[in-house]
């Protein structure tokens, strides 16, 4: 079924370059050519020209000056950036209707059966890349493959403002050299564990068997990992994906947190996920928290409820609960970025698991506080616990 599926070179992954940092060269003309951070605290986003020097997202912002110091750092302007995203996005779907999001600054387009009315994938290429350029003032890379993955991989080997297609008859030919970090799911740990054992690029993965890379990085990593090495991806690029969890994360900079004030942001981290989980209509059961620390590692860790639910208060629980289990680590490591996500959804609704609270359901009180952040904003109500608190930095991200 799947060997006649991808035969041309026709699935594009569209990646905006240093987006934020790109939007500010753009509106700034004085900003063009120099190193830009966007961030203080944390570096969100950087230029070309402060990577060129070390600098990188999620570093610290006095290790990223004093690494760059003639960097110009400007806070973020997020009401551009989704400006800037949604222009972006029209040009995409100007180019084809099959355009799948996958971030506010990047998608997979299929232009597959286009040639016809509007030429070869490149071409097809070069013209969204000269019309993103022209219409919207900012660079954008493209890879152009028959898989998804190999899209992506092309796209991040081109960048900054390239294209790169890879051809159908030489895809191992491209992707075999190319360092083991280009997988998709390989990250600092599996990293580690693959160099230890002189596995540094692609095609050392590929002739390794599937038994041993699952001996090396477990069962679900080592057979994805098995596959992307020999480019088996069948994925379609699909219009309307609905995400399959949803999230959000604060950088809580390079500094000492008391409990307290990690406390503090895992609840506006939680009130922000249930707020957009109930707007989208998603009740979820998997709650899962993300840590990353002062060397720059990160932990995982996550529990299943018993049943699926949107509730502000059952989601909370979880994840004090798997807060208080990772305080070891945190006292250990110290932490500067917290994340939480819930997935799992059920799409045939789910049950509150919330006791009352002061004789009114948390479900009603959920929908209370909503409809007024709705008609308000959402800073006219929050918790007594959170009024002293930076609510820190919200970012712009797709639909759920």
């Amino acid at each position: 079924m799947f060997e006649h599926m991808f035969v041309d070179a026709a699935i594009l992954h569209a990646d905006l370059d240093a987006f934020y940092a790109s939007v500010e060269q753009r509106d700034h003309p004085r900003l063009r050519g120099r190193p830009v951070i966007v961030g203080g605290g944390v570096v969100l986003a950087c230029s070309y020209e402060a990577k060129a020097r070390g600098v990188r997202t999620a570093m610290g912002g006095r290790q990223a000056l004093r690494l760059c110091p003639d960097a110009v750092v400007v806070q973020p302007r997020f009401s551009e950036y989704v400006a800037a995203s949604r222009a972006v996005f029209e040009v995409f779907r100007d180019t084809t209707p099959v355009v799948e999001g996958i971030s506010i600054d990047e998608a997979f387009l299929d232009v597959s059966g286009l040639r016809r009315i509007a030429g070869p994938p490149v071409g097809i290429a070069e013209r969204l890349r000269h019309e993103v350029r022209e219409r919207v003032g900012l660079p954008i890379t493209v890879g152009v493959a028959r898989t998804k993955f190999l899209a992506k991989v092309a796209s991040r080997v081109a960048k900054p403002d390239g294209l790169l297609l890879v051809p159908p008859d030489d895809e191992l030919g491209f992707l075999h050299p190319l360092p083991v970090e280009l997988l998709w799911g390989v990250g600092p740990v599996t990293s580690g564990k693959l160099r230890e054992l002189r596995i540094t690029t692609v095609g050392h993965v590929a002739r390794l068997g599937e038994a041993a890379l699952v001996s090396i990085v477990g069962e679900a990593a080592g057979r994805q990992l098995h596959a992307l090495a020999h480019n088996q991806d069948h994925r379609r690029v699909q219009v309307g994906r609905r995400r399959g969890s949803i999230g959000a994360q604060r950088a809580l900079g390079w500094r000492p947190h008391s409990p307290e004030a990690i406390d503090a942001a895992a609840v506006a981290l939680v009130d922000r996920v249930t707020r957009r989980m109930r707007k989208a209509g998603r009740v979820g059961r998997t709650v899962v928290l993300r840590l990353r620390f002062d060397d720059l590692s990160r932990a995982t860790r996550s529990r299943t409820l018993p049943r699926a639910t949107d509730g502000t208060q059952a989601i909370l629980g979880a994840v004090r609960g798997l807060l208080a289990a990772a305080q070891p680590l945190i006292a250990e490591r110290g932490i500067t970025l917290v994340g939480i996500s819930v997935s799992n959804f059920d799409q045939h609704g789910g049950v509150q698991l919330e006791l009352p609270l002061d004789g009114h359901p948390p479900v009603a009180l959920d929908a209370t506080v909503d409809a007024v952040r709705d008609r308000f904003g959402t800073t006219a109500i929050n918790r007594a616990g959170l009024l002293r608190d930076d609510p820190g930095l919200v970012m712009p991200m797709l639909p759920d």
